[in-house]
């Protein structure tokens, strides 16, 4: 079978002929460009899976630059957790300083360390109770003085978990939910 040419391009006649290298280079272009995908698709008749093989195979390197995640380490996540804990920034001003694409990333990373937080508060608990015959007020004094401590007790031990984990390459923590052999 053979294949038409109009404007420059071969246009395929069939599913059985190829598409013009010419062609494929300007689609990626446009696309590159800004044309969203959905439309490109649309006006030259594509399928999604043969431009996504386009764009993966003759998109250009700052292109798939853009695309790759951002992998941030353990002391980046905290830092920005304190700073909104701390009424530092908002969500939103730490997702704009931190150029973090996703706001349900950060409440990812704040319910995370909320629950650190909970874990090693529940020891102190225990030695509260003992202290049922003191009055309120010296309780609510301790109970302060408690909650600081285990905060910073803490944040010390977060932060030298991940200088370890940066500096020496391992992985300390357990993922959550990993099975255990």
């Amino acid at each position: 079978m053979e294949s038409k040419q109009t404007s420059g391009y071969l246009i395929r006649k069939s599913q059985s002929c190829y598409y013009d290298r010419r062609l494929i280079l300007k689609i990626v272009k446009e696309i590159e460009e800004g044309l969203p995908r959905q439309e490109a698709v649309k006006i030259y008749s594509l399928g999604k899976s043969t431009l996504d093989g386009w764009m993966k195979k003759y998109g250009s390197a700052n292109y798939h630059k853009k695309l790759k995640r951002r992998q941030y380490k353990p002391l980046e996540k905290r830092t920005i957790v304190t700073a909104i804990e701390q009424g530092y920034m908002t969500i939103k001003e730490a997702q704009i300083a931190y150029s973090i694409k996703n706001e349900r990333l950060i409440r990812e990373w704040l319910q995370q360390f909320k629950q650190e937080k909970v874990e090693i508060c529940e020891e102190n608990k225990l030695n509260v109770d003992k202290t049922k015959k003191i009055d309120t007020n010296e309780q609510n004094f301790a109970l302060q003085k408690a909650l600081q401590e285990a905060e910073l007790k803490i944040k010390a031990l977060n932060t030298l978990i991940d200088v370890a984990e940066e500096q020496l390459k391992i992985k300390i923590r357990k993922k959550s939910g990993a099975r255990q052999s």
